[in-house]
């Protein structure tokens, strides 16, 4: 890691214990779901609408990271997209998405991934993203820096904005993904283009390794962004909100500096906020 890790030695031992643990915990929910894919995988459930599904491989692998981190770290809270809401003593809570992008992991796109964050007092940390069908992982330390397999990562320099590549994704409830694309027909035109991979921890890595200039999207759960967010801050970006606030299901963005404030402005002028 790179920049200004805890000097604290407390704090320090701290947040390389939660690192461990993150690492430990994507590298194997990540080889679970690479190698153990079943070639008939099929539809467990659905959620907020009939096309936002869950598998059988969702459920195994929060699974296998909440008993992970509950054998490593039994005193920590745990929040997963799967349904896991633990509360903890510690002042540690760990932010889970077992399988970022399902709907690509069941067709058999390689646009997938684990996240796990570890947040302290209500702040992320520490965040790492495994990306196995592209063998990669990123990391973060909070102060620390970003890397990707151990190279650092930094975005790249802001382009122009109408050269600026954007990436986002949709909402799987009707209203609202209407009104995404209404957006996205306005802000198209705009920039150089747009980019929807359909995992949004792994478009806010691909921003801080520099493959795209911005990333926004509207209806994220905390899972969704918690270590992406702190590996693309960590990596140069600018997060947020609306303007004034931070990201959340309202809207979050993410950009290279010069490209995120007029991203922002222009969103919230369009109304990506609302459904």
């Amino acid at each position: 890691m790179t920049g200004t890790a805890p000097t604290d030695p407390q704090a320090a031992a701290l947040t390389a214990e939660l690192l461990a643990v993150a690492e430990e915990a994507a590298r194997a929910a990540a080889e679970l779901l690479h190698r153990g894919r079943p070639a008939d995988l099929g539809v467990a459930a659905t959620k907020s609408s009939p096309v936002d599904v869950v598998t059988e491989m969702d459920l195994a692998s929060e699974k296998l990271v909440q008993e992970l981190i509950a054998a490593r770290r039994p005193e920590d809270g745990y929040l997963g997209e799967e349904g896991t809401d633990r509360p903890g003593r510690s002042g540690v809570r760990w932010v889970v998405d077992p399988l970022d992008g399902t709907v690509n992991y069941l067709y058999g796109l390689p646009s997938w991934g684990v996240s796990v964050a570890a947040e302290l007092d209500g702040e992320a940390i520490v965040g790492v993203v495994a990306v196995p069908a592209r063998g990669e992982l990123f990391r973060a330390v909070r102060g620390g820096g970003a890397d990707l397999d151990g190279r650092p990562l930094a975005v790249r320099p802001a382009p122009p904005w109408g050269q600026a590549l954007v990436a986002t994704g949709f909402n799987y409830v009707q209203a609202e993904r209407a009104h995404q694309a209404e957006v996205l027909l306005t802000l198209m035109p705009e920039v150089r283009d747009i980019r929807r991979a359909g995992a949004a921890a792994v478009d806010l890595c691909d921003l801080a390794a520099g493959r795209v200039d911005a990333f926004y999207e509207r209806g994220l759960k905390p899972w969704d962004m918690a270590a992406g967010l702190l590996i693309a801050r960590e990596a140069g970006a600018l997060a947020g909100g609306r303007p004034g606030r931070p990201a959340d299901g309202d809207l979050a963005v993410a950009a290279a500096p010069g490209v995120f404030e007029p991203l922002q402005a222009r969103l919230d002028a369009l109304g990506a906020w609302h459904g």
